[in-house]
């Protein structure tokens, strides 16, 4: 059974980047939209997990307003896979054009300093389009790192996917990951992570919308060991077909502590520059998991116990795409 599932996963993914992508482009964006709609009327597990992670994000939030976000959510959120099932086909000039970000005086300040960037974004909009529109705008190289999936040939088709779009993939293998993610910052190059959940015993604790959470420590702990520069980045979608975001300003490594005192610092502050953009754009923050301590139960749970090794201490991202559609 476990096979035949894997098997099917991998087919309608192949049947996406092969069929979605020839598409007219309102077609696609019909599609996405219909199949957002039809899921979240049936309220499956997902639709009711985004909208109970949105109830924290906006604690006042009546049960409608709940159910008009989590609708918006599912339609930013199969918008984002149309996008990316057609990112491959869209043309260098497309892809220059489809990313708007503000303050990116930041990120090219940096880039020009030689010292390495470690762009780092939670589940918010297309980070993808964000990652394309960098190697080919910004004519930058950027490093990235992709989970293992099951079955092999699915990792595979998230790894050509990226490196089509001129990003650079690492496996997530722990200490290799992380040390030719080092080489690649000392080298003055873009580092690109998606950093808003981990559920292993080496995430490091966060208040997040006033509750605990746990975000990876890799951002904060490759700043520290390369002198990289940490740059939140949030995105979000408006009623145009292009992406906005804004590059926040660097989160500065502490002068005092222990390493794990300037990673727990550093970390919380890159929590709280998520918050501020999921606050602003909830609707595409593209959280369908549980993320919050007291939501997870790990003895019924699987998916808040993945069973890595809390030796490695490298869990930079934990997700290849965004969870399937």
């Amino acid at each position: 059974m476990s096979d035949l599932r894997d098997r099917l996963t991998d087919g309608a993914y192949a049947l996406g980047w092969s069929a979605v992508k020839k598409l007219p482009e309102p077609v696609a964006v019909r599609l996405g939209r219909t199949i957002a709609d039809l899921a979240w009327k049936r309220r499956g597990e997902r639709v009711l997990r985004l909208e109970s992670n949105y109830a924290r994000v906006v604690p006042d939030a009546t049960p409608e307003r709940l159910a008009e976000l989590s609708r918006a959510g599912m339609r930013s959120y199969l918008r984002y896979w149309m996008e990316s099932f057609r990112l491959p086909a869209w043309s260098q000039e497309r892809v220059k054009t489809g990313f708007e970000p503000t303050d990116l005086h930041h990120l090219t300040d940096a880039l020009a300093s030689g010292r390495g960037v470690i762009a780092a974004l939670p589940h918010l909009a297309n980070w993808d389009l964000a990652g394309a529109w960098a190697t080919t705008k910004l004519e930058t190289p950027l490093t990235t790192v992709a989970e293992r999936l099951k079955p092999e040939t699915l990792y595979d088709r998230f790894v050509a996917y990226r490196e089509g779009l001129g990003m650079e993939v690492l496996p997530h293998t722990g200490r290799t990951a992380f040390g030719t993610l080092a080489r690649r910052l000392r080298d003055g190059g873009l580092v690109c992570l998606v950093a808003d959940r981990d559920l292993s015993a080496s995430g490091v604790e966060v208040k997040f919308f006033g509750d605990a959470a746990r975000m990876p420590a890799g951002p904060a702990m490759l700043a520290q060991q390369t002198g990289a520069l940490l740059l939140p980045v949030t995105l979000w979608y408006d009623e145009s077909p292009i992406m906005r975001g804004r590059i926040h300003p660097p989160i500065e490594v502490p002068e005092t502590g222990t390493r794990a005192e300037k990673t727990s610092v550093m970390t919380q502050a890159l929590a709280d520059a998520f918050a501020t953009g999921i606050a602003d754009h909830p609707e595409d923050w593209h959280m369908l998991q549980r993320l919050w301590l007291a939501d997870l139960d790990p003895e019924k749970d699987p998916e808040t116990n993945p069973g890595k090794n809390p030796g490695s201490g490298q869990d930079v991202v934990r997700d290849p795409g965004k969870g399937t559609p």
